[in-house]
């Protein structure tokens, strides 16, 4: 007797035995075998995919938004303000004095005065070499000195015997000669004396090494004991003039007429240095000088910006990034950069209108002017409180109805746009928005609206022109014929006469 679960087994396979049966049986009456039923059957899946994920117009208001519901979206305010204009470059900060320090004489480091990375004042003592051997020089020129200026006096006391006698005639006017050259020659003797006792004196004194400037001192290049000669390679140590410190960075050179207008101006051009990822303002300074010539290998012009860094944020030969601020244009209309929009008309923002409770979009196109990271200056277009859309504006089309959550008062009205700003560039903007505004009004009319409701209900905006254009062929006679005579008014001049199939 056979257990149910047997039972059971045999007939699932049973089934299975027929279903795999069944398969290949439909494989083979199939060209291409079971490889074209399996393509079959993921192109069917794929397009089952596509159907799920994919939005249909049924499903979205204002032909791709859901029907009847509004495009949530972030808006913000045009404001009026002031706009810097800048330059940024790469900078490197440079010292206004980088001195080595050298000794003038030679002999043995006896002593330092400083210690490694001390700041020291112009004249500070930095290191004494042993100034006995320059000591006992100065003495021995002192006595040379001495002793010709006894045999100078002695000389000058017979000059005067002589002249007496030369004038009884009791000597020779030759011996009177001779004595006054030997006082000349005397003389002589002890200015070179004195010479010698100066200079004895400055090799006394170069033995005490001073700074030439304020700064701070580096790494000692000797030690204690060394023995030092005039003028060797390395120096002693380096002194760097930290306070005030500059920066050197270049600009292209065609943005040197704007620097140097306002230079000549009598300008203070200010500048700020900051650190290498540009988040972190290291020093504000202004602009000392300009190059007086551009590197034609470059094409750029350097120029020197000066910071007092008296609390040392800069450092010699950092790297830093450059903003130069060249000039300020004050009371312009500033708008997020978020706001402009970029397509075949040029530049356009989306300013929201509110009616009531339903608030739309006008795609108005604008003029830019400069900007920054955050704002972008609007020279034709917009008027300070005009709200436009930040967020959301790449899924707008002119027309579309909007909602702004979490707002918190009323849209204010927009200002006029100019001539030429909706819609469309130029004047075929203007002629664009009268063109919409009658075609929007000969589609409510009789001659059309019937055929509306039955092949375009629901739609607006950008999706209601294109349903005219897929259905337009199967609206009634007369509403074609009013949509050929807009169309060829546009295009042949207002005439209203057909000058060929309509497009």
């Amino acid at each position: 007797m056979s257990s149910p679960p047997r039972s059971v087994k045999h007939v699932a396979g049973s089934t299975a035995d027929t279903a795999g049966r069944g398969w290949r049986s439909a494989a083979e009456r199939v060209p291409g075998g079971s490889l074209t039923l399996w393509v079959i059957l993921g192109l069917l899946l794929v397009g089952l995919l596509v159907w799920v994920l994919w939005p249909s117009a049924s499903s979205t208001g204002n032909g791709r938004f859901g029907a009847g519901g509004a495009q949530a979206v972030g808006v913000a305010t045009a404001t009026n303000g002031d706009m810097d204009i800048t330059l940024n470059a790469l900078g490197t900060v440079t010292p206004l004095a980088t001195v080595t320090v050298r000794p003038q004489v030679g002999g043995q480091i006896v002593k330092f005065f400083f210690t490694e990375g001390q700041l020291v004042k112009a004249g500070d003592p930095l290191a004494l070499i042993d100034p006995r051997p320059f000591q006992a020089a100065l003495a021995q020129a002192q006595g040379q000195l001495a002793r010709d200026e006894a045999t100078l006096r002695n000389a000058v006391v017979d000059l005067g015997r002589y002249k007496a006698l030369a004038a009884q005639t009791a000597i020779s006017q030759q011996q009177y000669a001779t004595q006054a050259a030997t006082v000349q020659s005397d003389q002589g003797v002890v200015k070179a004396d004195q010479a010698n006792v100066q200079t004895a004196t400055i090799n006394l004194g170069y033995t005490r090494i001073t700074s030439p400037v304020d700064g701070r001192v580096g790494l000692r290049q000797v030690d204690i004991g060394n023995t030092v000669s005039a003028g060797q390679t390395n120096g002693i140590v380096v002194v760097t003039q930290e306070q005030p410190i500059s920066v050197l960075f270049t600009v292209p050179e065609d943005n040197i007429g704007d620097i140097m207008s306002r230079v000549t101006a009598g300008a203070k051009l200010t500048v700020y240095a900051y650190d290498r990822g540009q988040t972190k303002l290291l020093a504000t300074g202004s602009l000392a000088t300009v190059d007086n010539q551009i590197d034609t290998t470059t094409g750029t012009v350097k120029l020197r910006a000066q910071f007092d860094n008296s609390h040392g944020e800069l450092f010699p030969n950092q790297f830093v990034n450059v903003r130069l601020l060249v000039d300020t244009l004050h009371d312009q209309t500033l708008v997020p950069v978020a706001a402009v929009q970029r397509g075949a008309e040029g530049t356009y923002v989306f300013v929201v209108t509110q009616e009531g409770g339903s608030k739309t979009v006008q795609q108005r196109v604008v003029t830019i002017g400069p900007g920054d990271a955050r704002n972008v200056t609007i020279t034709k277009g917009l008027k300070p409180g005009d709200t436009v859309v930040v967020d959301g504006a790449d899924r707008l089309r002119d027309g579309a109805q909007v909602e702004v959550p979490n707002a918190t008062a009323p849209i204010a009205r927009p200002s006029a746009a100019p001539t030429g700003t909706t819609g469309g560039t130029g004047a075929a903007g203007g002629d664009a928005a009268a063109r919409r505004a009658k075609m929007m009004k000969l589609l409510q009319s009789p001659v059309c609206k019937a055929d509306i409701d039955k092949y375009c209900a629901g739609k607006t905006g950008r999706d209601m022109f294109m349903c005219l254009r897929e259905n337009r062929d199967s609206f009634s006679q007369g509403c074609q014929d009013a949509l050929k005579a807009l169309r060829h008014g546009r295009t042949g001049g207002g005439s209203g006469q057909s000058t060929g199939g309509g497009g």
